[in-house]
Order: structure tokens, then sequence, then C-alpha cells
């Protein structure tokens, strides 16, 4: 028998992520019997993610706020408030944002793809080092660890 899981807005994790952007771990492996990982992310115009692809975890985006460009392999979409995307694992992908204020779902199934927002990421709980900052190598271990695979930067 499963078990509800149920959490305020406080209960949740905040992550520090590329260009100062927030991310908000919503539900995660071990709240949800490994089934489902939901983040939330608060983020700016100009943000951006490698190009990319997840080998375990099919993926879905609801964009909240805001509006973005998504690549998914070879075709370029726009996003906008209220829009949302579902890409299968082994999809190369990536993503920029166009607004200045995003605020964005994204839902994964299976869990683990928490594992590498708080790998590359950093838990806002703790002490911020000087020279800490998400870079392409952060970002590649984490996804390497995660069995995922960094294929080059962002689109533009």
């Amino acid at each position: 028998m499963s078990l509800a899981y149920i959490a305020q807005a406080a209960d949740h994790q905040e992550l520090e992520w590329i260009d100062g952007a927030s991310l908000s771990i919503l539900l995660d492996g071990d709240a949800t019997n490994g089934q489902v990982t939901v983040v939330r992310s608060r983020l700016g115009e100009g943000a951006a993610s490698p190009l990319h692809l997840h080998r375990n975890e099919d993926e879905m985006f609801v964009v909240l706020r805001g509006a973005g460009l998504f690549w998914v392999g070879d075709e370029r979409h726009e996003l906008g408030e209220g829009g949302a995307l579902f890409l299968p694992r082994n999809v190369p992908h990536a993503y920029r944002f166009v607004t200045p204020d995003v605020d964005l779902l994204t839902i994964c199934t299976p869990s683990g793809m928490e594992n590498f927002f708080r790998s590359a990421g950093r838990d806002v709980r703790t002490p911020r080092p000087d020279s800490w900052g998400v870079t392409m190598a952060s970002l590649a271990a984490a996804a390497a660890a995660g069995s995922q695979e960094i294929l080059g930067p962002p689109p533009t």
C-alpha cells in the first residue's frame, strides 16, 4: 500500500541553479516511492539548458508563467503560458526562455531527476562558497551520474 505525501511550500527543498535561478523540489523519489519527480523553477530571460537527453526518465514541462523556445530533436517550438510539452526518454532537447519572469513546472517519470538537480545545484540552506556556480563541467558530471548525456551547449 502506498502512503500519501503532503508538503507545504516551506517544506520543499530550494536549490540555487544556473545564473541564480531557483528550483524547488516539490516531489522526489523518497516521497513518491520512485514514481515521479516534480520541480518548480523560477527562471529569468535567457535561462537555458544545454542540449541533452535522458536515458531513464520521460520529462514533461508546463509553463505556468512566461515563454520559451524548446528544441526537440531537429525541431524548434515556442511555448507560452499554459503550454505543455512531453519529452519521451532518449529524445535530445533543450530550452531557452525569452521572457523576464518564468515559472516552470517539470515532471519526470520515474523519479531520479532530483539527484541531477541536487548534484549540480546548491541547497540554499547551506553557505554559498565564493566561487560556486553551475558550470558545464558540473552539469556534465551530474548528468553522467544520472544516466543523462550532455550533447552540446544551449542552442541560440
